[in-house]
């Protein structure tokens, strides 16, 4: 069952060091650009991740979970719900700690996946608005 509890997602965002944005993109009208521009003010370090661009914030974009060079604590996603199956795959590949699917990219299935392979889900929940809610 994906973390509804407050202190629980405190916890996790606290305790999170490293952060791969799956969908990151260069455009600053994007989502994911701005949360990943947030989450870098915050102190995380953030690999952008998306395998049609090799920079972004200003940082290196990386094809996919696999070529990053450090373990991931939380894998923020912004992809299409069908995308979500081989992102999951992926993190639980590389050893992730959660998986955080941002709003609109709930998939039950991978949840329950990822949580079946002991990784932490967050589901339909912003990872800025919750970081600014029980943080900030």
């Amino acid at each position: 069952m994906p973390i509804e509890d407050d202190g629980r997602i405190r916890d996790l965002l606290s305790s999170a060091a490293t952060i791969a944005v799956v969908g990151a993109s260069p455009k600053p009208y994007r989502d994911s650009n701005s949360i990943a521009d947030f989450l870098i003010r915050q102190g995380y370090e953030v690999y952008p991740v998306n395998p049609a661009y090799t920079e972004t914030n200003g940082r290196t974009c990386y094809p996919n979970l696999a070529s990053i060079p450090r373990p991931i604590d939380i894998v923020d996603v912004f992809r299409r719900p069908d995308a979500v199956d081989e992102i999951v795959d992926q993190a639980i590949a590389v050893h992730a700690k959660a998986v955080w699917l941002q709003l609109g990219a709930t998939n039950e299935a991978a949840a329950a996946r990822a949580e079946r392979a002991g990784l932490a889900v967050v589901m339909e929940r912003c990872i800025s608005v919750e970081y600014r809610r029980l943080l900030a």
